[in-house]
């Protein structure tokens, strides 16, 4: 039991060290108040410059009388088409404001309900149908009204002649929202990884080519310091992490960017949990990679089979995202380590089942706690062999 303790607290001392060490650096400080500053401001400036949720009109200008100015609306809000409608003094002045662009057709009375739609080119789609129906709809209304019909009565008798639409498989609503938060999963899952990966490996070597390395071996076993180092730089990509997820999904809330708080939030909490599951995987191996050489410049001649492996799992997760229910995205989710970005992915798609959530964050642990057996067999076997470079084969063949 106290062997135990003394383990734990070896490798909590270690962990502690790396994380004070990584989060005082002055670099990592300006980086993270710059980065962060990016993602708040980027936010608000597209948030602004988008538009918010203002609706584009087209502008309908009207020549004298505007009794069908109401008509117009009510037909464009109906129809989808919202449109603005201005009132113009003639003519003249209604072909002179087309020809500049403030409006997009002109209305000119001809006489018995007629009007003369003057344009800038051709009216078509939604404005024609608005235009069109609207004076369609007024010379209805006048035509009724000199029947003697009473409009009220009229309106209350086909108030429930209606069509209900019942859509076997309606359009998401928040699919767009839900894309760029599977967008924004990936891409920050793809550097996070990638970026604390070679910090193991890196600081692996660093302590490796000065010698630290004997000096903490002479005190802690090499598996503590395996695993101290892990936690430790884990923690600074968790904090990391969770600091971009909060000014990013904060940001987008308050703007009104990010609607869906519910899956915003599951987003989040689930990129930090995969991330956990997959650096764990990577970190593993990138410790076992870092250990193999003495010098730093030749850290990618042993850590670039990892990122190839990593690309391979980004790239698939990129294809997927226009279709996160598609075969290719439903298998690769139950396979490590492709798990640790397709799952985010699915879940921020809204198509990952609880099962499959559990599931497949089972399988990943079980697979990482397997991986990092051999992982450490190869760094400990490694890690005070200075001067030549040790390979994958040579690191498995003893």
């Amino acid at each position: 039991m106290s062997q135990q303790m003394s383990s734990r607290r070896a490798i909590g001392l270690i962990a502690k060290r790396e994380f004070t060490v990584q989060v005082m650096k002055k670099s990592f400080i300006i980086s993270n108040v710059i980065i962060l500053a990016v993602i708040v401001g980027g936010i608000i400036a597209f948030s602004i410059f988008s538009g918010g949720d203002d609706e584009e009109r087209d502008v309908v200008g009207v020549v004298g009388d505007q009794s069908i100015a109401a008509v117009l609306s009510a037909t464009g809000d109906a129809v989808g088409n919202p449109v603005e409608v201005r009132e113009i003094d003639d003519a003249n002045t209604a072909r002179s404001i087309v020809e500049s662009g403030d409006v997009a057709v002109a209305l000119v009375p001809t006489g018995s309900g007629a009007y003369t739609a003057v344009t800038e080119s051709e009216l078509t789609g939604a404005l024609r149908a608005v235009v069109e129906g609207s004076v369609q709809a007024q010379a209805t209304d006048a035509a009724l009204t000199q029947q003697g019909v009473d409009q009220a009565t009229l309106a209350a008798e086909t108030a429930n002649a209606v069509v209900t639409v019942d859509a076997i498989d309606p359009p998401d609503p928040e699919a767009g929202q839900r894309v760029a938060l599977s967008l924004a999963a990936v891409f920050i899952l793809y550097a996070q990884i990638i970026g604390f990966g070679m910090y193991v490996a890196m600081g692996v070597v660093e302590e490796k080519s000065s010698r630290v390395v004997e000096l903490l071996l002479s005190t802690v076993r090499p598996l503590q310091l395996l695993w101290g180092k892990i936690l430790g730089i884990g923690a600074v990509g968790i904090l990391q992490l969770a600091a971009y997820g909060a000014a990013g999904v904060g940001t987008g809330l308050a703007t009104g960017m990010l609607t869906v708080t519910g899956t915003a939030i599951s987003v989040f909490a689930g990129t930090l949990g995969w991330f956990v599951l997959g650096f764990a995987f990577f970190a593993v191996l990138y410790a076992a990679g870092g250990s193999m050489v003495s010098r730093q410049e030749d850290v990618n001649s042993t850590t670039m089979p990892l990122l190839i492996l990593i690309m391979a799992m980004f790239f698939a997760a990129f294809y997927s995202v226009g279709d996160p229910e598609s075969t290719l995205s439903n298998v690769l989710s139950w396979i490590p380590p492709f798990s640790a970005v397709m799952m985010p992915l699915r879940i921020a798609a809204g198509v990952a089942p609880l099962y499959q959530i559990v599931g497949t964050a089972l399988i990943m642990a079980a697979t990482t706690a397997a991986l990092a057996v051999v992982a450490a067999k190869i760094y400990q076997r490694s890690i005070l062999r200075i001067g030549k470079t040790v390979t994958w084969k040579e690191a498995f063949a003893r």
